[in-house]
């Protein structure tokens, strides 16, 4: 495990508990929750492993609230009555910043759990983004970028090879220094002990098989629009489709273990009449686990330029999103029945938005020019608002802008 990086959640953190009784931080395990819940804690509670305080819990529960402020109840979810008791104390003590909560998994639904609704603030972590592990510089600023500002960059330093890599690594705290082979297997045990444990511990028990098929068809999907129809052919393989129940029990799981990351689509004000498809486009997480569901490596993807640039495409999303959640701004996506689409539309409010073409290769920038050009023809800016930015965002070279009004933003510079 390596030191402390800093994150871009610390300071949302830091915020989140200026305002509000208690956080709640959700994110994937082992994605770092718990390291940026410390550094800001002054009491830390391991539900997870501290049997004594799970004892605590039902003898004496205000034994628990007896430590400095503010309080970290590390897999709430373990003992999801602590919540109520957790609410129950903010009421109490009317005060800012007192408790933190992390949870790997969401909890059944619970009709004696209350709304946290003015008592809690819901902050999602995801792995670490390029910027965030020191492979980007972040010279070309999203924030900036948002603001209409000029934006120069160089993504040079950020070989094809350690692209490759970050891909199949991904963003993992405890991978960071870790080898290819090292991190695939790290992946695969991983995926093992959701699918097997975490997922099993979530109530009604799931087939694990399926589950394993659920996620290489999920693999195959990253940056489409799938149809819940397709993943259940592919999950049921010879024996016809699963029932479409099954299959949203099963995206259920995964989503409650808090793998997939979804885009939905976005609907603007339109000029064209062409019809909008409303399908969310696939990703998971980090792009690491669309490989190490399909046990593939570096090679697998030099060998498949088409899937690659998908993957490729699936970490630009998750750096996208990372550095859009402290704009307090969403990544969707957008597609009309012509097959006109445009990989990420990133929106602050209703009028601040900027789109996003993303493709591997730096010499496609004249088609994915084009493509955002006449996607901003298509947009009714008279009501939606002009674009504050267009941008091309790719593995290489030299960023800025081009007469065309489009930014070229290697990934390498891509920051928050």
């Amino acid at each position: 495990m390596v030191n402390y990086l800093p994150r871009i959640a610390d300071q949302e953190l830091v915020e989140r508990l200026g305002y509000i009784g208690a956080v709640l931080i959700e994110g994937p395990k082992a994605c770092g929750k718990t390291a940026t819940a410390t550094r800001q804690a002054k009491t830390v509670i391991r539900l997870d492993d501290d049997q004594t305080a799970r004892q605590w819990l039902t003898l004496s529960p205000e034994r628990l609230f007896d430590g400095p402020t503010p309080i970290l109840f590390d897999e709430w979810q373990v003992e999801p009555t602590i919540w109520n008791r957790v609410r129950r104390q903010v009421d109490d003590r009317n005060g800012k910043g007192l408790f933190i909560l992390t949870g790997s998994a969401t909890p059944t639904d619970d009709a004696s759990r209350h709304s946290g609704a003015g008592r809690f603030s819901v902050m999602k972590m995801r792995p670490m983004s390029l910027f965030e592990t020191g492979h980007s510089t972040g010279e070309m600023s999203l924030r900036s970028l948002l603001e209409g500002e000029r934006q120069t960059g160089l993504g040079t330093h950020l070989a094809f090879e350690e692209l490759l890599n970050r891909i199949v690594i991904g963003g993992w705290p405890e991978l960071i220094d870790a080898d290819v082979a090292s991190a695939r297997r790290w992946l695969r045990d991983y995926l093992t002990n959701l699918v097997e444990v975490d997922i099993q511990k979530l109530g009604s028990r799931r087939d694990p098989t399926n589950l394993r098929r659920t996620l290489e068809s999920l693999g195959r999907s990253v940056g489409q629009a799938t149809k819940a129809s397709e993943l259940a052919r592919d999950v049921g393989g010879e024996d016809g489709p699963i029932a479409k129940e099954t299959l949203s029990a099963y995206l259920t799981a995964l989503d409650r273990v808090h793998l997939l990351d979804n885009s939905p689509a976005w609907r603007p004000h339109m000029r064209s009449r062409a019809r909008l498809r409303t399908a969310p486009v696939r990703y998971f997480v980090d792009p690491s686990v669309g490989p190490a569901a399909l046990d593939i490596g570096t090679s697998e993807l030099t060998d498949d330029l088409e899937a690659l640039g998908l993957h490729y495409e699936a970490l630009v999303i998750r750096d996208l999103r990372i550095y859009a959640q402290r704009l307090d701004a969403r990544v969707d996506s957008w597609r009309d029945e012509n097959g006109h689409e445009v990989d990420a539309v990133v929106t602050i409010g209703p009028n601040k938005w900027g789109a996003f073409e993303i493709k591997l290769n730096p010499n496609a920038v004249d088609e994915a020019a084009a493509s955002l050009l006449r996607f901003k023809e298509k947009v009714d800016t008279t009501r939606q608002g002009e674009p504050s930015c267009l941008g091309f965002i790719t593995s290489t070279g030299a960023g800025g802008l081009r007469p065309d009004g489009v930014h070229v933003i290697p990934i390498g510079a891509l920051g928050p």
